[in-house]
């Protein structure tokens, strides 16, 4: 029998971030009686508040791109449905090719990218400067060009979807840390805090970097590995680039290079670090603008003229195949994974919310079928991601 004195709630998140607070506004909205858990002081304070922003469909896994289409919808009519200024920009989105390898990859992928109702095609060199007038054409072949696809400001978004997910009825509790999971029979019961106990039919493990630890605590294995990503932001300047922009040539220190120009004209930029710098160092470094200028500078050469104003490292929670890991737990009942979302937590985490509802609520659409083989914490965690 429960513990009338304890606390009860249909569903607690554990952690406040990209995927936790989407999650928590759908269940809400959805009448699911929900807490949410983190040790932070306050919402998005872990992986959230170091990513850049960027939203894409642009993906080469079927699961990822419904997920992300649906978070396009939520995030491009946010302020007309809620009244919230996000900074959403439809911008676009832009993988270059200076080398027939890129040219190759990009147009390979595009048969399942339109297969799956993604607005994405191929430009040649002269089209693509019309879109980019700024890319350096010495070299250049194409590149795709999703319009679709655009940005937003990650603390906008997830305080936006805190204040509504409150509105509706979901509590929040924040510097309270978890240390463990209250198991009975095989299934889930609650949580234990540093700060007192609670009861709950389902956890959800929404810990982004920390998911593993808190997999742990229910006697379960999450196959997380947490790396470290280095990213900046210069001086806000009159708009002169409209998508994001992808090299996915490795560079010296660098699998990639990525940057756009924000909703109020700042340009924001990142790398993926090559070998991966694995770890919780969160540090910022004295290496990484020296690094990745040359390469912006020499995609985009009037960037050589924008001052940086500031640089930050964040977490990525990496799976051994790139894709996240969402579903029910075979080893306890009434654990929940939404976890392994590497840098596109905040992309995915609309979509991927509903998701959550939907299962909790035993709701699942026909199309979510596929979308949970494909991220099942069951399959093979083989391959990788094309365009992670």
């Amino acid at each position: 029998m429960p513990d009338k004195t304890v606390p009860h709630y249909d569903v607690i998140i554990i952690g406040a971030g990209s995927v936790g607070v989407p999650a928590a506004f759908s269940l809400a909205k959805a009448g699911v009686r929900t807490l949410v858990l983190d040790r932070m002081p306050s919402v998005g304070q872990g992986s959230n508040k170091a990513a850049i922003g960027g939203i894409r469909a642009t993906h080469s896994d079927p699961a990822k791109i419904r997920l992300s289409l649906r978070s396009i919808e939520i995030f491009s009519t946010w302020k007309e449905n809620y009244g919230d200024e996000i900074e959403w920009h439809k911008g676009g989105y832009s993988f270059v090719a200076y080398r027939q390898q890129e040219e190759k990859a990009l147009k390979d992928l595009l048969a399942i990218q339109h297969s799956y109702g993604l607005n994405i095609q191929w430009l040649d060199r002269d089209t693509l400067l019309d879109v980019i007038p700024g890319l350096n054409p010495n070299g250049l072949i194409g590149g795709t060009h999703s319009p679709d696809d655009g940005n937003a400001s990650p603390l906008l978004a997830v305080h936006a979807f805190f204040r509504h997910a409150k509105r509706l009825g979901a509590r929040f509790q924040f510097n309270e840390t978890l240390t463990g999971v209250v198991l009975q029979g095989g299934r889930v019961r609650g949580v234990k805090t540093d700060k007192g106990e609670y009861g709950a039919d389902v956890v959800i493990n929404a810990a982004g970097p920390w998911a593993k630890a808190v997999g742990q605590m229910a006697g379960v294995d999450v196959p997380i590995r947490t790396d470290s990503h280095e990213a900046a932001i210069t001086e806000g300047v009159a708009r002169f680039l409209d998508p994001m922009v992808v090299d996915l040539r490795p560079g010296p220190g660098s699998a990639n290079c990525y940057f756009y120009q924000g909703y109020t004209g700042q340009v924001l930029f990142c790398i993926t670090p090559h070998p991966n710098i694995w770890g919780e160092d969160t540090r910022e470094t004295s290496g990484f603008l020296p690094m990745v200028s040359p390469r912006m500078v020499e995609l985009i050469p009037r960037l050589s003229n924008i001052r940086v104003r500031r640089t930050w490292r964040g977490l990525y929670p990496n799976t051994p195949d790139g894709f996240p890991i969402v579903g029910w737990s075979k080893e306890v009942e009434g654990f929940l994974l939404a976890v392994g979302m590497g840098g596109q937590g905040f992309m995915l985490g609309p979509g991927l919310g509903e998701l959550l509802a939907r299962l909790v609520t035993n709701m699942l659409e026909p199309q979510d079928h596929e979308v949970l083989e494909h991220l099942s914490p069951y399959r093979k965690l083989a391959g990788h991601e094309e365009l992670e």
